[in-house]
């Protein structure tokens, strides 16, 4: 029990805030939010009528509950089955590949979310159909490939998704491109039978549905007076002065003004007997306003464009507002008295008859909710715009076409994205965001762990058989040697260009004491050895090339136990100013500073990347997130430190190591310092760094890991290297 405790520790941890907050939702408000759908829900759940406005999938949901228990019941086992959507959310993460921490991550939005605590509480279809949602990606994602038997269940998940909200419709696109795209299954018969498969199953549900309301309305359709979703979107932007259109059509132009105009407004004004005003006689209305939007669209079309990529683009807003040609937001925000969206008599009637109970709100846990929600308890938008783009960015790693964490993030993150666009084609309501919290924390999970694949292998602890024989390499080529009291340690592959120069350029002594250098060699094919050599350097050659944190952290054991107590790091490509050595190692000599580091940001940089430019600066701020100190540099490589404080942090990474390093010795406690250096463009060879992206997200998953393992779990943490 323990160990599992301890492998799960932070989904755990999240599990119970986000119970907390459950808790305390469905506690604040009695017996549950009741919205104007709520209404319509409740008035067909017996007749189970297809011409409503909302589809019957919810009702089907609904009565069997409501004959259990009430309202609050049905609100209790929403909060439950928010809980379970989240565990269903990290164990797929886990199945395709995620760590443990990645996956809990992915959990997050779904379990901490106010918005989603509020949805939940409401008595409205959202948390069935996120169900359906996970469920459809476990049917195609869990088990590598799916065959047809799967695919014709995720088909019916489908059909079902849409009787539950009419846009899950659109889910059938990415679905059916995603069946087509297995193995470039669209070139044979195979991957057509099966899209086949999947589509014949959508339309087993969904036809007999549609049978059913042209029974009963006399059209084919999903719904009975469901509007016009195209005469919603061009009443919104029509300039009727502008347009030549047919005076029967003019009736259709709304009277007020363009920049205050709703689209929700029109897109269900034909639940309004009086619209659209007067027609001749017989005229269709429907028809009528349909060809009123084809004209607008014609003449407007840019206009009507611009509108839906403006709503699109809100989904990704950092900040939850309402503009003038939205939704409210406050509907789904938490509030201090009770939100009637009825008469106060009309809602208390339903509340009396499911629970026996008028509606009530406990206001001091409705304020704190309120509060929780309105500074920063919920997902922004930019933040799920990063994890839509972490799924999206595995298109450019090269892996196996059907990698499973690549074809997951990959589904997930269109699916995610073209829900939210295809709700924006609709109207923009912040309600409609709250799914995009199954699909695209899942993107940026299985993204992230695709982009950082390659760099998952660990180094074993020190010293493994390839540190034995760097050491013996060592003692053959240096018997005896004993390092001075200030060591550099450079890590080199394949530096033959640039080594030769930087140890000519290097100080003998540094604030009165000899400086020694140790090239640590790891593996390679040129002659950066013996050039080392011929320049005085010590040399260590490990026989593998392991990456440079390996090689450092060979570096880091080497000097020490042959005498080093200070080390210094620096690299062999020349970029760094060797000259500013002492700005380094003064702190350690006065006793001010176990770590020092240098920052390009505080003194001088050349930026050969735009992109390394802003990854500098980002990592910074997260160093400095996770750290509660201010840090400006995160990767700098000329470096100071306490030698017995380098061999205590435990460093694993055979790359990426500066940022291990760095909070491995903050997690210690070390007095950690910046000083102001100079970062100059490199004077030979080529940078050993992969692409920026993959780069990147391996850089920030080994910063992200090595801050759980020192703070969080504790791991080793003493009060500075000096204890160690």
């Amino acid at each position: 029990m323990s160990l599992f405790l301890r492998r799960h520790a932070f989904l755990l941890v999240l599990l119970v805030l986000g119970t907390t907050l459950r808790v305390l939702t469905w506690v604040a408000y009695r017996p549950a939010i009741v919205y104007i759908d709520t209404f319509r829900y409740l008035d067909n759940l017996h007749a189970l009528r297809a011409d409503q406005l909302n589809p019957i999938g919810y009702d089907l949901v609904l009565r069997p509950l409501l004959a259990i228990g009430g309202l609050s019941f049905v609100a209790a086992l929403q909060h439950l089955g928010g809980l379970a959507i989240a565990v269903g959310i990290y164990r797929l993460a886990l199945r395709l590949g995620a760590r443990r921490w990645v996956g809990a991550l992915a959990t997050a939005p779904l379990l901490l979310d106010a918005y989603q605590l509020q949805i939940e509480q409401n008595i409205m279809s959202e948390v069935a159909f996120e169900a359906l949602l996970l469920g459809l990606l476990w049917l195609l994602l869990a088990k590598g490939k799916p065959n047809w038997r799967r695919i014709a269940l995720a088909g019916l998940v489908i059909g079902f998704a849409v009787v539950v909200r009419l846009i899950g419709v659109v889910l059938a696109a990415p679905f059916l491109l995603y069946v087509l795209s297995a193995d470039s299954a669209w070139r044979s018969w195979r991957g057509w039978r099966n899209a086949g498969v999947g589509l014949l199953a959508i339309l087993v549900v969904l036809v007999p549905y549609a049978a059913e309301v042209k029974a009963q309305t006399g059209k084919w359709g999903l719904s009975g007076p469901s509007g016009s979703m195209l005469y919603g979107r061009t009443a919104a932007v029509a300039d009727c002065a502008k347009l030549d259109i047919d005076p029967t059509l003019r009736v259709f132009c709304p009277t007020e003004d363009v920049s205050t105009r709703l689209v929700d407004n029109y897109t269900h004004a034909d639940l309004d007997p009086a619209w659209p005003g007067p027609l001749p006689p017989g005229a269709d209305k429907t028809a009528l306003a349909h060809d009123f939007s084809v004209q607008v669209l014609k003449a407007q079309w840019w206009d009507v464009a611009k509108a839906i990529l403006s709503d699109f683009s809100k989904s990704f807003r950092f900040t939850r507002a309402t503009a003038i040609n939205d939704v409210p937001v406050d509907r789904w925000q938490f509030q201090q008295t009770y939100p009637y969206w009825s008469d106060p008599p009309v809602t208390a009637f339903y509340t009396q008859q499911y629970d026996g109970v008028d509606p009530s709100v406990n206001e001091p846990i409705a304020t704190f909710l309120r509060d929780y929600q309105l500074n920063g308890g919920f997902v922004p938008g930019a933040v799920l715009g990063f994890f839509a783009l972490l799924g999206l960015l595995t298109l450019l790693r090269r892996k196996k076409p059907r990698d499973k964490a690549r074809s997951g993030a990959l589904f997930a993150a269109g699916t995610g994205l073209f829900l939210l666009f295809a709700s924006a084609v609709f109207e923009f309501s912040w309600r409609y965001q709250i799914p995009a919290l199954v699909l695209l924390p899942v993107a940026g999970a299985l993204g992230f762990t695709t982009l950082t694949a390659a760099s998952r292998r660990r180094l074993a602890a020190y010293p493994d058989a390839v540190d034995v024989g760097a050491v013996k390499d060592f003692d053959d080529r240096h018997p005896g040697a004993k390092l001075s009291e200030l060591t550099v340690v450079i890590a080199a592959y394949n530096e033959a260009g640039g080594i030769g120069q930087v140890l000519e350029k290097m100080p003998d002594e540094c604030l009165g004491l000899p400086v020694d250098v140790l090239v640590v060699v790891d593996g390679g094919g040129d002659n950066t050895a013996a050039i080392a050599q011929d320049h005085g350097a010590y040399v260590c050659v490990a026989p593998t090339n392991r990456g440079q944190g390996a090689a450092l952290r060979l570096g880091y054991h080497l000097a020490t136990e042959r005498g080093a107590h200070y080390v210094v790091t620096t690299d062999g490509d020349g970029q760094y100013d060797n000259t500013e050595m002492a700005e380094l190692v003064a702190p350690l000599l006065d006793d001010t500073a176990d770590f020092v580091t240098g920052s390009r940001r505080l003194g001088h940089e050349e930026a050969d990347s735009r992109m390394r430019w802003l990854g500098v600066r980002v990592f910074a701020w997260l160093a400095s997130a996770l750290t509660w100190r201010k840090i400006t540099d995160t990767s700098f490589g000329f470096r100071s430190m306490r030698a017995e404080l380098a061999c205590a942090v435990p460093l694993n990474e055979p790359q990426y190591q500066s940022s291990e390093l760095l909070l491995g010795v903050t997690a210690r406690g070390a007095r950690v310092l910046e000083r102001p250096m100079s970062m100059r463009l490199r004077k030979a060879g080529k940078s050993k760094k992969g692409g920026s992206v993959v780069y990147g997200a391996n850089y920030a998953r080994v910063m992200t890991g090595t801050w759980w393992r020192g703070y969080v779990l504790r791991r080793g943490r003493t009060r500075s290297g000096r204890a160690s």
